[in-house]
């Protein structure tokens, strides 16, 4: 029986090595839990580019045309995103005032901003705000996970 534990635990460690070291497992689509977009910094996922702008605007193109934007044009320089620790994606400007919150603040834990296959911009750890411009045709839908 040991035999079949300590077989078990090499391959479970092998293919978790093998997980971390393929550079196809880091996605250009996702944001964890304190990273940053700064200044010229995009998620992108085919046609689709969440990009933090010069003029601190964070702004989801499809394409090349504007779905959806922040509204932060022109209000400050320096301006970074972060997907913060407590599930709140905040964008800052250079003198760390917040510009923009998603307001998803759920305490502590690990949370992630994805966009999407269908456009849409999520945050997950429990669904907690949607950008609503999934283009799959359905309903807008916002799911709240909150206790």
């Amino acid at each position: 029986m040991a035999s079949i534990s300590t077989l078990f635990t090499s391959i479970v460690i092998l293919s978790t090595t093998i997980t971390l070291l393929n550079p196809s497992v880091f996605a250009d689509n996702i944001l964890y839990t304190g990273e940053i977009l700064s200044e010229g910094q995009s998620l992108t996922y085919g046609s689709y580019k969440l990009t933090m702008q010069s003029d601190c605007n964070l702004v989801l193109y499809d394409d090349g045309h504007a779905e959806w934007s922040t509204g932060t044009y022109n209000r400050g320089s320096g301006c970074f995103a972060r997907m913060q620790s407590d599930g709140n994606f905040v964008l800052y400007d250079g003198s760390n005032r917040v510009l923009w919150a998603s307001n998803t603040d759920r305490g502590q834990g690990n949370c992630v901003l994805i966009l999407q296959r269908d456009r849409n911009v999520v945050i997950y750890g429990g669904v907690t705000w949607a950008s609503r411009t999934n283009s799959a045709g359905t309903a807008d839908v916002m799911i709240s996970a909150r206790n």
